[in-house]
């Protein structure tokens, strides 16, 4: 018999089976679920791969098509009116105009949709007023382009705003100008840029701030030197959105640019008189040019929307290759980021 104190302990029931799999890994099969379940599994596959069909059926048409009607030469020729589609030139003005029109709308849009998301995310002080800022750009993000445009056009109508936009001889306003149209761009385009930099700025962890300011920073150069250099691949994103809506977008082009198929400068100073000018994107060209349109050339608008969608494919690789640039470099030390 032991001197000593045994400490007593009960001892485990007998294992009636093999042992069962705990962790994070085990997973249940599909088949061991309820119908409902299943059925609700099944559904989100067929929508996922529907979803690539239907991109791969748009990607594989427009590329049988543009392919088969883009020339090079259409590239460096002029729009021209023509009762035959030989005789209608290329689309040279209706490229440079789109390039035209989403600098204008990117280059208003990203100071203001990136301070504004720096403000909600990092001060959002007084409160009353960032609420306000947010649901007016909801409000502006689910506004019809068409109201954007007939705003627009009454806006730079007013004498105020004559020197920014079409003048007639005699004096009157038409408010339809490169520079009125990019402005109603620009708020088409602010919504995803906002929304994109502010969830990234939301999801910086709360320690790299915390460390940047043991280190000695202000609240601005973490900002400058932390925060926005981790959420650049979100920013990256937001661009490349607002670039697809205003390449994409049609009615303001209509309504404030003018359906002219070339570019129509006003005014002697270069530059300045082709912001104030009238002219044309891809996307009029396209709408003139289909085979629904009123114009004489519907092989080369299938061309156009060729180029039209390389341009949006490669913003997409664009935005792919920032971004895992961006994930390569998370693993760098906060002090070596804010140095």
């Amino acid at each position: 018999m032991s001197t000593g104190l045994q400490q007593w302990a009960p001892s485990p029931p007998p294992s009636s089976g093999p042992p069962m799999k705990t962790g994070r890994g085990r997973r249940s099969s599909p088949m061991t679920w309820r119908w409902r379940d299943r059925l609700a599994l099944a559904a989100a596959w067929g929508a996922g791969i529907g979803l690539c069909l239907i991109a791969g059926a748009i990607v594989v048409y427009m590329g049988y098509r543009g392919i088969q009607y883009l020339r090079p030469s259409l590239l460096v020729q002029r729009p021209a009116l023509s009762t035959s589609q030989s005789g209608t030139g290329g689309f040279l003005d209706p490229l440079i105009g789109t390039a035209l029109l989403t600098v204008i709308g990117i280059v208003l849009a990203v100071p203001l949709a990136v301070g504004g998301a720096i403000w909600i995310a990092e001060y959002g002080r007084p409160t009353w007023l960032a609420r306000v800022v947010e649901s007016s750009i909801e409000m502006v993000a689910g506004t019809p382009d068409i109201v954007i445009a007939l705003f627009g056009l009454s806006i730079f109508q007013l004498g105020l705003f004559a020197p920014f936009s079409f003048k007639a001889s005699g004096g009157g306003v038409f408010g339809k100008s490169f520079i009125a149209a990019g402005a109603m761009m620009s708020l088409i385009a602010l919504p995803p840029m906002f929304t994109a930099t502010r969830d990234g700025l939301q999801a910086v962890p709360a320690h790299m701030r915390e460390a940047a300011f043991a280190l000695g920073k202000t609240r601005i150069a973490t900002i400058r030197r932390v925060l926005l250099p981790s959420v650049r691949s979100n920013i990256a994103t937001g661009v490349t959105l607002g670039i697809s809506r205003i390449i994409g977008d049609t009615a303001i082009i209509v309504l404030l640019l003018g359906e002219t198929l070339r570019l129509d400068p006003q005014g002697s100073v270069p530059g300045i008189g082709l912001l104030r000018g009238t002219g044309s994107t891809l996307t009029s060209y396209v709408y003139g040019n289909s085979p629904a349109g009123e114009g004489a050339a519907p092989q080369k608008a299938y061309a156009a929307a060729f180029v039209l969608l390389l341009f949006v494919l490669g913003l997409n690789l664009i935005v792919d290759r920032i971004g895992r640039s961006s994930a390569d470099a998370t693993g760098m030390t906060v002090a070596g980021a804010v140095v």
